[in-house]
């Protein structure tokens, strides 16, 4: 079950549909909901520069320049905690809760630091860290992608500038035989139970699977959690496997795509190297994914 999920609040005009992918997941379990901001500290900054062989310190840069700095990081803080404010006040969330109730409950805090550590720091307590995913323009954001990715042990949902009616609809399982995909199921596995429709999809070179194909183990599994749960395999037929996989989930329509993180390297490899150009980039379905 999930009850508590951290959601990034970055003061930007994503937040709106990232705030709208945590309710969806949130409402199924009247979870809480933990916005957490990130201000830029500006002395951190200053100190990187300088290290940095920038030649850059306090001294060297203009007073004006700092202040601006600081000045555009507490206006972010304020963007953020206005749209969390309203957003639950929009849609009836108890703001401020101390204690689980029988609806979406939400907090706001804010932490100076790099958004990578705080999104660590916090992701590492809950059951859900949700995040806008990579999409053109958004460069800074993967410094929170990839924190919440590798460095929190959670299950990561990646936003896409779009959302289905429902998270809950058709799920698609990126199926390998590695213990990254069989915890990135496990990690789902609340939203699974509940999906209307769980496809759980192989890649191969060949039309059918071979004896040594193991998404069918997995479908006898899971139909003990959901019985609306079938296996699709998916020749890949000269494309890249994430091409072939993207495609099959387009034609289902699927609502979510479940699928395993590697090792640290690889990880980064396949989230912001050609994985992100084949499958992330202007990908129209929310990942949920689990390194």
């Amino acid at each position: 079950m999930i009850k508590y999920i951290l959601v990034s609040a970055t003061g930007g005009a994503e937040d709106a549909v990232v705030f709208n992918a945590a309710l969806q997941l949130a409402k199924p379990f009247s979870a809480h909901l933990a916005f957490l901001h990130a201000r830029l500290d500006v002395s951190e900054v200053l100190v990187s520069m300088a290290s940095g062989g920038m030649g850059v310190g306090t001294g060297a840069m203009d007073q004006t320049t700092i202040d601006r700095m600081e000045a555009d990081a507490q206006v972010l803080q304020t963007k953020a905690l206005l749209a969390v404010e309203g957003f639950c006040a929009a849609h009836d969330i108890a703001l401020g809760a101390t204690a689980p109730e029988d609806r979406v409950t939400a907090t706001f805090t804010a932490e100076t630091g790099s958004v990578s550590r705080w999104i660590a720091e916090y992701g590492r307590f809950a059951d859900v860290v949700v995040v806008g995913g990579p999409r053109p323009g958004r460069e800074a954001a993967r410094e929170a992608q990839e924190a919440a990715l590798m460095e929190t042990g959670r299950p990561t949902l990646l936003v896409p500038a779009t959302l289905p009616d429902s998270l809950f609809g058709t799920v698609v399982i990126a199926w390998k035989d590695t213990p990254e995909a069989a915890r990135a199921v496990t990690g789902a596995m609340p939203v699974i139970d509940r999906a209307a429709k769980v496809v759980v999809v192989s890649v191969g070179e060949h039309e059918k699977p071979d004896a040594g194909d193991t998404a069918g183990l997995l479908v006898r599994s899971l139909i003990w959690h959901n019985s609306a749960t079938v296996a699709q395999h998916v020749a890949a037929a000269g494309r890249r496997p994430q091409a072939a996989l993207l495609e099959e989930a387009r034609t289902l329509g699927a609502s979510l795509i479940v699928m395993g993180g590697y090792s640290h390297s690889r990880l980064r490899e396949v989230l912001f190297g050609g994985f992100t150009q084949t499958v992330l980039d202007g990908i129209d379905m929310p990942v949920l994914i689990m390194h």
